[in-house]
C-alpha cells in the first residue's frame, strides 16, 4: 500500500460475500474520544417466578425467548443490572422493574421476542434465575448522538465511490475501518464507520474527506497504536505501562498480528509476572511468554481455553514457569466481588484444566 497511509475502509460486495477496499486515507480527525456514559435503560420482567433467590444487585444478566416448539433462539444481554421494584400480580407471579445497560451491539429487543411464549433469566454463570411471560422497556432512554469523525485525504474506490460521484444512490451496507502501521500491514480494528457526508479533499486532486458516524475509540487508543505503528514491539511488556483498560486494548493489535506455527507438545515457557496486577496483565503477559513481545494467547479466560486448543503457538500439554507469582496473587485476590475480573484461582483453573503444568515461581 502507499506510504503515509493510515487507514482502510472496506465494505461487502454487491452479494454481500466478499469484502472490498472502498478506501485508503492518509489520516483521521476526531477518531480518539472519551466514550459517552454508558445509557441505563429499565426494564419490566411482567409475570415473573423465581427459581432462585432474586438479589437487589443482579450484575450480568441473560435473557432468551422461549418458543412454543422449542427452537433455538439467540440469547441477549444486560449489563450492571439492579432491581429497582416488585410489584405482586396474584397468581401469575410478579412484575420486576429492573434497571441496567444493555450491551453493546445488541438489538433494542430480544431477537424471536414477538412470537416467544415466555422468557428464561439467568446469570453470568448460567444459574437459572426465574422465568417471566413479556418483557417491556420503561420509559425507553433518550439515546446519545452518534459520535463524528472524519476520514481525511481518502482515494475512493469500488460502490463507495459510485455513490459520491453521484453515479449510484444505493445505501451502503457493512462497513469496517482498519488502522495500518508504517508499512501498510494491518495495525489493529478500528471501528464501523457510517459514511455521512464527504467533500474533495485539500490534500489533493482526486481525493476525498469523508464524514463518518462511528463509535470513537478511547485516547488510550492512540498511544497503544503509536507503540505498534513501526510493526510488532521487539522489546516485551511495553503494555505494563497502561491500566486495565489500556491492557485491554494492547490485546486488539496483538490478536491481529501474525502468529508463528504451534511449538511441539512439552515445551516450557516462561510467564515474567513482575506486572501481573490485574487479568488483563495476565493474559498480556501469558501472550508474549508464549509469542514473545506482542504476542496473543486469548483476550478472556475463554480466549485462553480456545488458543489452548490450538493454532495460537503452543501445543498441549506443555509447562507454564510463572515467575514473581505472588504480584498477581496479592493483587488480584481469591474471590471476585463481582462477576469479573477473574481471581488468582481462576487463571490456575483454566491452565491446569487444559493440560497445562503451572510451576510458581
Amino acid at each position: 500500500m502507499t506510504a503515509g497511509i493510515r487507514f482502510a475502509l472496506w465494505g461487502e460486495d454487491e452479494d454481500h460475500e466478499d469484502e472490498q477496499l472502498w478506501a485508503l486515507c492518509e489520516d483521521a480527525e476526531n477518531l480518539f474520544a472519551d466514550p459517552p456514559e454508558p445509557v441505563r435503560r429499565r426494564y419490566e420482567l411482567r409475570g415473573f417466578t423465581a427459581e432462585a433467590e432474586l438479589p437487589a444487585a443482579l450484575g450480568f444478566l441473560v435473557l432468551q425467548p422461549l418458543h412454543e416448539h422449542g427452537a433455538p433462539t439467540r440469547e441477549w444481554y444486560l449489563e450492571d443490572a439492579r432491581v429497582l421494584s416488585t410489584r405482586a400480580r396474584g397468581a401469575s407471579g410478579q412484575d420486576v422493574t429492573v434497571e441496567a445497560v444493555r450491551s453493546d451491539d445488541q438489538p433494542p429487543h430480544p431477537a424471536g421476542a414477538a412470537a416467544a411464549v415466555g422468557f428464561s433469566l439467568s446469570d453470568h454463570q448460567g444459574r437459572l434465575l426465574g422465568h417471566f411471560r413479556d418483557l417491556a422497556e420503561v420509559s425507553p432512554a433518550e439515546e446519545p448522538p452518534p459520535h463524528t469523525a472524519r476520514l481525511l485525504g481518502c482515494a475512493v474506490r469500488g460502490p463507495l465511490l459510485e455513490v459520491l460521484e453521484g453515479r449510484d444512490d444505493r445505501p451502503l451496507g457493512y462497513r469496517h475501518l482498519d488502522a495500518l502501521d508504517s508499512s501498510g500491514e494491518l495495525l489493529a480494528r478500528a471501528g464501523h464507520p457510517r459514511v455521512v457526508d464527504w467533500q474533495p479533499s485539500p490534500r489533493g486532486p482526486g481525493l476525498y474527506d469523508l464524514t463518518v458516524h462511528m463509535e470513537p475509540q478511547p485516547p488510550v487508543v492512540a498511544r497503544i497504536w503509536r507503540l505498534w505503528r513501526a510493526g510488532r514491539p521487539a522489546v516485551p511488556n511495553l503494555w505494563a505501562r497502561f491500566d486495565s483498560e489500556g491492557r485491554d486494548h494492547w490485546l486488539g493489535p496483538a490478536l491481529v498480528h501474525p502468529r508463528g506455527p504451534d511449538r511441539p507438545a512439552g515445551a516450557t515457557y516462561h510467564l515474567d509476572g513482575r506486572y501481573v496486577t490485574d487479568a488483563e496483565g495476565f493474559l498480556c503477559a501469558l501472550g508474549e511468554a508464549v509469542g514473545g513481545p506482542g504476542g496473543y494467547f486469548g483476550r478472556s479466560l475463554d480466549g485462553v481455553a480456545d488458543a489452548l486448543c490450538g493454532g495460537f503457538g503452543a501445543r498441549t500439554p506443555f509447562t507454564l514457569v510463572w515467575h514473581d507469582h505472588e504480584v498477581a496473587r496479592r493483587s488480584l485476590g481469591l474471590q471476585p466481588l463481582v462477576w469479573y475480573p477473574a481471581t488468582f484461582h481462576d487463571l490456575l483453573e483454566c491452565l491446569r484444566e487444559h493440560r497445562v503444568e503451572v510451576v510458581l515461581a
